[in-house]
């Protein structure tokens, strides 16, 4: 392919990907989101919400990819490190409520038109530039290669997820921007179609093991509620100092704009926490904490209606909203079921975690995953 076709639209990066597949002058890594498995099969004709992941991996694996990861082992990832963050808030009682931070457009607004607020969001990446960051540094150093050598796609339901990766700090590898490329969902089943693979026909693969292992936490990231369910799931076995048998806190789960409740914590504490989707209701809930009308300790934002299941970039329908709201509630329904199967389903439960922490990261919350796993922000000004 000549290289005068590359698209340098950041935004765009089709051409580009097949570039580098078709050169072989990179090793070329691919990871789909949490959200991706029960959606991209649609565009092949398979059931809203059904969980396709095995044919997709064996689709990457045909275009031609070396590695197949899982940007749900990054969202572990982000649990492990924001649940820390907020039990050391909350014992604390600083920078409270703390927010979410793994959706870019919701940062953007508060960067934008919330600043004094900046200071509340967490510190911790999102699930894609935590994995990201882990391949140009863990991974890189364990083929022994420069990580200028790898080039690391990721597979989003989310337009949004294209700007993040150029974000100022999201260069753990220290070679660029560590994930060199984001294609939404609609975009990959154009990839897949264009290469003529018979992806209805495709045998089920697997994913990498290295970084490939996910819990049922990681999974649910992909929904809104889930990223909160997920911290829960970890902080209060931290907070409680034990194995808190259960796992699923119905509470923060569905599709409403903003979810209220009260986590108990033992016999005299409590966790106020709320579920926020769509930035319309983001702004509803931030004016209420800002006039002191309402407090709360933990909250979880998603910019999209829906959370992630209801993406940008995901496959499009001529619906109403009604209809918008079934079909994610569908895909969120394909993402539970498959939280269930997990064998793991706290992410401070994933023996691949575990692994990395002991072998490369070392203490949660420590010095080396202050310089891969966590982000600073800044105020926008517009003018």
């Amino acid at each position: 392919m000549d290289t005068k076709v590359i698209r340098k639209n950041p935004l765009n990066q089709i051409d580009e990907v097949l570039f580098h597949l078709e050169k072989k002058d990179k090793r070329m890594i691919v990871a789909m989101a949490p959200s991706v498995r029960v959606s991209l099969g649609e565009g092949f004709g398979c059931k809203i919400g059904e969980n396709t992941e095995g044919k997709i991996i064996t689709a990457f694996r045909e275009l031609g990819f070396d590695d197949v990861f899982d940007v749900d082992f990054g969202a572990d990832l982000t649990v492990v490190e924001e649940a820390n963050e907020f039990v050391n808030r909350y014992l604390s009682g600083e920078r409270l409520p703390m927010f979410t931070s793994c959706c870019p457009a919701w940062v953007k607004f508060v960067e934008t038109m919330y600043p004094n607020f900046i200071n509340n969001i967490s510190t911790c990446k999102s699930p894609q530039q935590m994995l990201a960051g882990i391949v140009k540094t863990f991974y890189a150093e364990k083929l022994g290669v420069s990580p200028s050598s790898l080039y690391f796609v990721t597979v989003m339901p989310c337009i949004a997820k294209k700007q993040e990766r150029l974000r100022r700090g999201m260069d753990a590898g220290k070679c660029g921007p560590d994930t060199d490329a984001v294609l939404t969902v609609k975009e990959m089943i154009e990839v897949i179609k264009s290469k003529n693979i018979d992806f209805n026909n495709l045998e089920d693969g697997e994913f990498d093991k290295i970084l490939g292992l996910s819990s049922g936490s990681g999974v649910i990231f992909g929904t809104t509620g889930g990223v909160m369910e997920a911290s829960l799931r970890t902080l209060m076995d931290r907070l409680q100092r034990k194995d808190i048998k259960e796992v699923e806190y119905l509470i923060v789960r569905g599709l409403g704009g903003i979810k209220e409740g009260v986590i108990k914590v033992g016999q005299d504490r409590e966790i106020k926490v709320a579920v926020v989707s769509g930035l319309n209701n983001a702004k509803v809930l931030l004016d209420e904490i800002k006039s002191g009308e309402k407090y709360f300790d933990f909250v979880e934002v998603m910019a999209c209606p829906g959370g992630c299941s209801n993406g940008t970039g995901m496959p499009l329908y001529k619906k109403s909203q009604a209809e918008s709201t079934k079909i994610a509630e569908m895909r969120a329904k394909g993402l539970y079921k498959t939280d269930k199967k997990k064998k793991a389903r706290k992410s401070h439960k994933n023996p691949a975690i575990k692994k990395l922490y002991k072998e490369y990261l070392g203490e949660i919350g420590g010095e080396r995953t202050r310089e891969i796993l966590h982000t600073k922000y800044k105020r926008v000004i517009i003018k």
